[in-house]
């Protein structure tokens, strides 16, 4: 099970996401006892240092809501690890700058993505090594303007267009302690047997991870289990 730690970023700080609910977000102040105070590149030297891990995960929510791409956060932080990216990616031009930032994955995420075809130009732009699909929902339901489709169908849709790795991510259970969605995980993992899978959104601890697993997951994106002490990663 691979652990990646995540990076929320708003206005250049490193943010506390819960619910998915951006306008709330406040600047971090620990994790796991490590003072943070806001700052991206601290909180990416705590992942790999403090917590041992080896992958990392940005959201830059500006850009995810249509604003400008945080350069220099971004790739001070794929400075320290190798680096997964989520900024609103809507082009092979957009990904295509993401990996001369340094990203090792660039990920498109359901919630901006305007078709599948789209998806399509993305991976061969960047390679389908590079490309990762994020299943964007909120309480379940994805969030996306095309038309109407159950989450496992999505998936099955973007592995089809090209993209390498499936990462399902609950808003709605972010920073909330609620646990995965494991029915649903299990689902996916049925309609994309074969790809990368991970989950984001509502790990507790130690017991989520085993049960992460046993539904098929690849690995987890952690962060509010770091911050607040119910989850610890050695080397």
């Amino acid at each position: 099970m691979q652990l990646i730690g995540v990076v929320d970023l708003k206005t250049g700080r490193a943010v506390r996401a819960c619910g998915g609910m951006r306008e709330t977000y406040a600047p971090l102040g620990m994790t796991g006892g490590i003072a943070i105070n806001g700052d991206p590149l601290a909180l990416a030297r705590a992942y790999v240092n403090a917590f041992g891990l080896n992958t990392l995960y940005a959201a830059d929510l500006d850009a995810i809501g249509g604003g400008e791409i945080d350069d220099e956060a971004l790739a001070g932080i794929a400075g320290i690890a190798p680096l997964w990216v989520d900024a609103g990616i809507t082009s092979p031009d957009r990904a295509r700058r993401l990996v001369t930032l340094g990203a090792a994955k660039a990920i498109v995420g359901l919630e901006t993505l305007s078709s599948f075809e789209a998806l399509s130009a993305i991976c061969a732009a960047v390679g389908a090594d590079r490309t990762a699909f994020s299943l964007d929902l909120r309480a379940g339901v994805p969030i996306t303007t095309l038309r109407h489709a159950s989450a496992e169908e999505i998936a099955a849709r973007a592995v089809e267009a090209g993209a390498g790795v499936v990462i399902v991510i609950d808003l709605a259970r972010v920073g909330r302690a609620t646990g995965p969605d494991f029915e649903l995980l299990t689902r996916v993992r049925a309609a994309v047997p074969d790809t990368p899978l991970f989950a984001g959104g509502g790990v507790r601890g130690p017991a989520d991870l085993v049960r992460l697993a046993e539904a098929g997951c690849t690995g987890a994106l952690v962060a509010s289990a770091l911050h607040d002490g119910a989850l610890s990663v050695t080397r």
